[in-house]
């Protein structure tokens, strides 16, 4: 299946958000996996808290996640419809390798405004 990435070391059950603030960007850093039903719904509530916070600048890190289902794709793109229709910014950092292929396939990557890391990210927010 083209919209499906899975790391080899596959262990995370779930996904995990670790929430940060950086210079006035909220960090979401995913770990785990980005799946139908448990992983695409923590990522909609994650970015959904922030806008309703009024935090508008996103950048979410992608390095830990294990897998990705076309769900999870989708999600990623619904938060960028969600965070740039309030006005907001949002970017994506340290993509595994396997999951930017599939993201180029699919056509997503060139919605997102892309990093290898997240220091570098951070360096381009006003």
């Amino acid at each position: 299946m083209i919209s499906t990435y899975s790391d080899e070391d596959d262990w995370e059950t779930d996904m995990k958000i670790m929430k940060s603030e950086a210079n006035n960007v909220t960090v979401l850093a995913l770990k785990g996996k980005v799946t139908i039903g448990s992983g695409d719904v923590a990522l909609r509530e994650a970015i959904d808290q922030a806008v309703n916070n009024g935090e508008k600048q996103l950048l979410v890190d992608l390095g830990g996640v294990s897998k990705m289902d076309s769900s999870g794709l989708g999600e990623l793109v619904a938060a960028h419809n969600t965070v740039t229709a309030e006005g907001g910014t949002i970017k994506l950092a340290n993509i595994p390798s396997k999951l930017y292929n599939i993201m180029g396939v699919a056509q997503i990557i060139a919605v997102f405004v892309v990093f290898d890391d997240v220091d570098e990210a951070l360096g381009t927010f006003n």
